[in-house]
């Protein structure tokens, strides 16, 4: 086989392999993309939920739920994914490892929304500090302080 011959083979397998990569990035790049997307689905769903639960729903967020559950089921369905899977690691993997799930609150909080465990009744405070009542949305830069933002 001549020089020439050798050097022809190994471009065509450079520019396979090159192929194969660029290929693969791609659908790691559409995979990501489903998943930003089945996360803002359930995002949206778990704010009307909270909402609806809290009493802060609206007469039509029945209505935006089941819709967002049949939205979600699709892109499931579209994108071979489960979104409904646990976000706990699987046994056997460090609990120190960043970003990893500890299965509890954080150190110092309040455990009272841990399921099975505490008291029975309604939770002492809401996560993240909110209260019933209270919006989600910060006070705009130019209204006084102690203002809880626009009224609902």
């Amino acid at each position: 086989m001549g020089l020439m011959d050798k050097v022809k083979a190994q471009a065509t397998q450079l520019a396979q392999k090159t192929q194969e990569a660029a290929q693969e990035g791609k659908n790691r790049l559409d995979q990501a993309q489903a998943n930003r997307r089945g996360d803002a689905l359930l995002r949206q769903l778990g704010a009307l939920v909270f909402a609806e639960r809290t009493g802060r729903g609206t007469p039509d967020s029945q209505t935006k739920i089941d819709e967002l559950i049949n939205t979600i089921s699709a892109h499931e369905r579209e994108n071979g994914l489960n979104l409904s899977q646990s976000p706990v690691p699987p046994p056997g993997t460090p609990a120190d490892q960043a970003g990893s799930y500890s299965g509890g609150p954080p150190s110092g909080q309040d455990s009272s929304f841990s399921s099975g465990s505490g008291p029975a009744g309604p939770p002492q405070g809401a996560p993240g500090g909110f209260q019933p009542g209270q919006s989600f949305f910060p006070p705009p830069e130019d209204s006084e302080p102690g203002t809880q933002g626009p009224p609902v």
